[in-house]
């Protein structure tokens, strides 16, 4: 039986990167493990119903929707159970969920505003784990965050203007914009030049590497060394 992806492979590092920050930023629990499973299922219910909201009632979308979901309920409960507060965080991504919904129904799914709501989806994901590992929400959990939310909105701004906005001339501006002012925002909420460090990477790539005729491939692989960096330096210095 050939398992159902979703299709947006990015999207891993997304919701890897966060999780682990929260853990290694806090301590490592036991419950991190249904919570790491919980979160890993929940993500792979979204692609066969997101496929339903858009009207493919193609059977393969109904199985995997229900598997998926089941696994979700069944590690969270496990979870819910170990520390009931954790229901916050999940009451916190319910709107989100729903303007991914509209966006999908709608066949907007790579409009730029979707990919910044899910982004926020993610950051949840790692305040979650971090809040499990530190047993409140305290500034460094929140830091590490925003230090994700920024660093993956950049993200999304590079991947557009390689491929869906490559010809846009005004995202290109923006993009450049956003990724001069990062080093200036990262000092901002961390109140440290140290954590510029983990973005030089980044932003040397959006002025480097745009207008290169990369494939899909070239750019997906750049992204998860990018992202492989991004880790390992905050890891370090947190």
């Amino acid at each position: 039986m050939k398992l159902l992806l979703p299709k947006q492979h990015g999207a891993w590092a997304m919701l890897l990167v966060p999780f682990l920050l929260g853990i290694t930023s806090s301590t490592f629990t036991s419950t991190h493990i249904p919570l790491f499973l919980g979160w890993l299922f929940l993500y792979l219910s979204t692609y066969p119903l997101l496929m339903l909201v858009k009207g493919k009632k193609k059977k393969e979308y109904y199985k995997w929707s229900g598997i998926y979901v089941g696994f979700t309920l069944l590690f969270l409960a496990i979870v819910l159970l170990n520390e009931w507060k954790m229901l916050y965080f999940g009451l916190m991504m319910i709107p989100l969920f729903i303007v991914n919904l509209y966006f999908a129904k709608k066949k907007k799914e790579r409009a730029f505003l979707n990919d910044v709501t899910a982004i926020i989806v993610f950051c949840i994901g790692g305040l979650a784990s971090y809040y499990l590992g530190a047993g409140s929400l305290d500034k460094q959990g929140w830091m590490i965050a925003i230090l994700c939310f920024l660093f993956f909105l950049g993200s999304t701004f590079f991947v557009k203007t390689m491929i869906r906005e490559k010809k846009n001339v005004a995202f290109r501006w923006y993009s450049w914009s956003y990724h001069a002012l990062l080093p200036i925002l990262v000092v901002l909420f961390t109140q440290s030049l140290l954590f510029m460090i983990a973005f030089i990477p980044s932003v040397i790539r959006v002025f480097t590497l745009y207008g290169k005729k990369l494939t899909i491939m070239q750019l997906g692989v750049a992204e998860i060394v990018n992202s492989v960096c991004f880790l390992v330096t905050i890891i370090i210095l947190v």
